[in-house]
């Protein structure tokens, strides 16, 4: 069985919300993420910004708080999206959202 799992915490950069023409309320985000880790025992600067899909009814109660400047930790799969410039990315579809105060 193959695994997609991520867990990514960060700072929102922008929000916009809207329903598909469906009536499914979406909320999507940009996440900026800062760290810093140990890669071969030296330290690295880890830096990244991914686009989250918050889909579904259940993160109404939470849309409202995604505004830009808020932290948070997002858990989720990832996923291939094709832009309007033909470009891939990887998008973070969530399942959990967390504020972080």
């Amino acid at each position: 069985m193959a695994t997609n799992h991520l867990v990514l915490s960060g700072t929102i950069t922008r929000s916009r919300s809207f329903s598909s023409p469906a009536g499914i309320p979406h909320c999507v985000i940009m996440l900026e993420h800062k760290s810093q880790v140990y890669e071969a025992e030296m330290l690295r600067n880890v830096y990244c910004q991914m686009q989250v899909i918050l889909s579904g009814e259940r993160f109404n109660s939470i849309t409202d708080k995604l505004k830009t400047g808020v932290d948070i930790e997002v858990k989720g799969f990832i996923a291939l999206q094709r832009g309007r410039n033909g470009h891939n990315r990887l998008v973070l579809h969530a399942e959990n959202v967390e504020l972080k105060t």
